[in-house]
């Protein structure tokens, strides 16, 4: 090919990526011109692309397009290359199955079916209601044959419904981000993404207390079916917005649907929509079918959601405490924090010392207090004078069974209470209450009480251990509890190291750490992410790992 040529192929492709996963249509003209000759006209309504990005298309294609009584095509000699370099050959969509179709055949379908049936039991707390496997498939085909997805991250704010591991059962070369509060679910995709060979990453996350670390502007995509109530449905497509790395061809897709006889209800969801100042430039309805919702005809749909300018100035600033349907958190539960929980919380807080109480904290920011996500995202020393010898009262009533253990690991201060309801599963049992201080036994020295302020509620009291106390086995363990917001591999690293001064032998360098826990077998971005922010199974597998060295 000629320099001339080559430069065309290269302008060709600088307005295809120029446009992200948006890009398909453009590619599906290109197409057309590599299949025969057509008219302008016919370009623009073939793939519904705006004339004047055909017109951009014509102009970067310059000496490889040729011109025939006003019918455009690509010079013969040229066509090869452009199929290559654009995978023009595999544009063509597959056919989605129906609604309520039986799946199709084949060992994509058989996979996704396979594992929808064995995946964790719904949430009622949570709002969880399961899409079928037509469902999870119609999804990723339709996602799949909607934008280009090669190479590209879809970010899964929630994902009961596994669209992660159908779409990457559709198209392996996706990337996927799944960010979710329920453990359980987090566990299982870790385990299918493995056992299948699948580029998924799992990362856990309250969106009521914020987005992580790692899954902040990192998506092309989003793909959330939030909990059907206004304030959720805004809490949701707000952390979507903050995972978006391209603000210009991002897309968000929302499952949403109510009752035929609730046009209201639908309208305050369309509000928020408006209230975010996104365009929704589709809708298809009855696209996503469950087992259960028969409120809403066991139906939602699918709206594909765009980013305007106006977007990136209407996030929310502050997060919502009450969001589902169902539970301790729902709309209707009202507040927990009763004022006899807060005064026996205070008291233990001080402890027989009668420390000075340095800062609440709470999911909603107290007058004078700390938020919750402040602390899971490590900002909440600096608001505390003296923090390391500072007692901190917690207000975690309502606890989805997850913040508990993250607070531990988040705070460094010199005494905590906890206050959680009386059924938490790490209080409730001798079992629950062995393991957390299994995991964070390095760190705090626990007291749970039962039933106190009163039969609803429990206080668990924690005291910094001091470490200079510890036998040279627990140090790496306790040092990485200490930095627990620290890149996970780094923290491992420099807690090898210092572990091993602490033996009286030769200590490690850094390098020799460094391949002991590259030799640890986790996933590379377990490695990359703080250890507040992971799954607590990965959390209980990184403190076998660290303790077996």
């Amino acid at each position: 090919m000629d320099p001339l040529n080559a430069d065309a192929i290269d302008r060709v492709a600088d307005l295809v990526s120029g446009l992200g996963i948006g890009a398909r249509p453009l590619r599906e003209v290109l197409a057309a011109l590599v299949a025969g000759a057509a008219p302008l006209d016919d370009l623009v309504r073939r793939a519904a692309v705006p004339r004047r990005q055909v017109e951009r298309l014509l102009d970067a294609l310059g000496g490889d397009l040729e011109t025939h009584g006003g019918r455009f095509t690509v010079r013969d000699a040229a066509r090869a290359a452009y199929r290559d370099r654009f995978g023009l050959d595999g544009l063509t969509p597959p056919e989605l199955p129906g609604p309520v179709d039986a799946l199709p055949g084949g060992d994509v379908a058989r996979r996704v079916a396979e594992v929808v049936a064995a995946a964790p039991a719904a949430v009622q707390a949570l709002d969880h209601v399961p899409a079928t496997p037509v469902t999870a498939l119609r999804r990723a085909l339709w996602l799949d044959a909607t934008y280009d997805l090669d190479g590209a991250t879809l970010v899964c704010i929630g994902d009961h419904d596994l669209t992660s591991v159908a779409l990457c059962l559709v198209n392996p070369r996706v990337n996927v981000v799944v960010a979710d509060l329920d453990e359980n679910l987090l566990a299982y995709v870790d385990e299918q993404a493995a056992a299948l060979g699948l580029p998924v990453r799992t990362v856990w996350a309250d969106f009521r207390a914020g987005l992580p670390s790692v899954a902040r502007e990192v998506g092309d995509l989003v793909v959330t079916d939030p909990p059907y109530t206004p304030e959720g449905v805004r809490l949701f497509l707000t952390r979507g917005l903050e995972s978006l790395r391209d603000h210009a061809n991002g897309r968000l897709v929302l499952a949403y649907g109510h009752g035929r006889h609730q046009p209201a209800l639908g309208l305050k969801v369309q509000r928020e929509l408006v209230g975010l100042s996104l365009a929704t430039e589709a809708m298809l309805p009855h696209f996503n079918r469950y087992d259960g919702a028969q409120a809403i005809g066991s139906a939602s749909d699918l709206y594909v959601l765009q980013p305007t300018a106006a977007t990136w100035k209407a996030l929310p600033r502050t997060t919502q405490e009450a969001i589902y349907t169902h539970g301790p958190q729902s709309l209707e539960s009202g507040r927990p924090d009763a004022q006899d929980v807060m005064t026996a919380l205070l008291d233990a807080a001080a402890g027989p010392e009668s420390l000075d109480v340095g800062a609440v904290v709470a999911l909603r920011r107290p007058p004078g207090g700390i938020a919750l996500g402040d602390v899971f995202a490590g900002r909440a020393a600096a608001a505390i004078p003296h923090a390391r010898t500072a007692a901190v009262a917690v207000h975690l009533v309502g606890d989805p069974n997850t913040w508990l253990l993250r607070t531990l690991l988040a705070l460094d201060m010199r005494r905590l209470a906890l206050a959680v309801q009386n059924t938490h599963p790490a209080v409730t049992s001798q079992a629950g209450q062995q393991e957390l201080q299994r995991l964070v036994g390095t760190k705090w020295r626990l007291r749970f009480r039962r039933s106190t302020p009163d039969p609803k509620h429990a206080i668990v009291e924690a005291v910094a251990v001091d470490a200079a106390d510890l036998p040279p086995a627990d140090v790496a363990w306790r040092f990485l509890l200490d930095t627990a917001h620290r890149r996970l591999g780094t923290a491992w690293r420099d807690a090898l190291v210092k572990a091993g001064r602490r033996t009286g032998g030769e200590p490690l360098t850094k390098d020799e750490a460094r391949r002991i826990v590259d030799a640890s077998g986790l996933p590379p971005h377990v490695l990359e992410s703080p250890l507040v922010e992971l799954p607590m199974h990965r959390i209980a597998a990184i403190l076998a790992a660290v303790t077996a060295n």
